[in-house]
C-alpha cells in the first residue's frame, strides 16, 4: 500500500509519464513486496526554476530526465529489499522510458497502520 510521489521537470509526454508510472509499478510488484492492483502515484511536475538538484551529489551525472520518487510505505523492508528494490527499480525505468540510473533517486519513509485511512472515515488497517 505504498503511496508514491514522483517530482519531475515539466514537459514530458504522457507516453513518457505513462513509461514511468509502469516502470515504478513493476519494479513495485517484483522486488517491494507490493501487490499488482495496489496503484497510488502522484506526479508533481516542475519548472526548472522550482526543481534545483546536485547534477552530481553522490551520483551522477544527472540529467534534466531526473526523478525525485518518494515512498510512504506502511510495512517496514529488509534492508535488502530495498537494495534490490533500487536496483530493479532503476532496470525498469531505463527499459522504459530509458531514464539513466544517476537520474533516480528513491527516498522511503515508513509509518504505522493507524496512520491510513483509505475513505469511509475509517483507519483502513486496524481493526474495527
Amino acid at each position: 500500500m505504498p503511496v508514491l510521489h514522483v517530482t519531475l521537470l515539466k514537459g514530458k509526454t504522457e507516453a513518457w509519464l505513462a513509461a514511468v508510472s509502469s516502470s515504478i509499478q513493476r519494479a513495485l510488484v517484483e522486488a517491494f513486496e507490493v501487490p499488482e492492483t495496489d496503484l497510488f502515484q502522484v506526479f508533481s511536475e516542475q519548472d526548472k526554476s522550482a526543481l534545483r538538484f546536485d547534477r552530481h551529489y553522490m551520483a551522477g551525472p544527472r540529467s534534466d530526465d531526473w526523478l525525485l520518487i518518494e515512498i510512504t510505505a506502511g510495512k517496514p523492508r529488509s534492508i535488502e529489499t530495498k537494495q534490490r528494490f533500487y536496483r530493479v527499480i532503476t532496470e525498469q525505468l531505463a527499459e522504459s522510458p530509458g531514464i539513466h540510473p544517476n537520474d533516480v533517486m528513491v527516498v522511503i519513509r515508513h509509518n504505522n497502520a493507524e496512520d491510513w485511512s483509505f475513505g469511509g472515515g475509517k483507519a483502513s488497517l486496524l481493526p474495527e
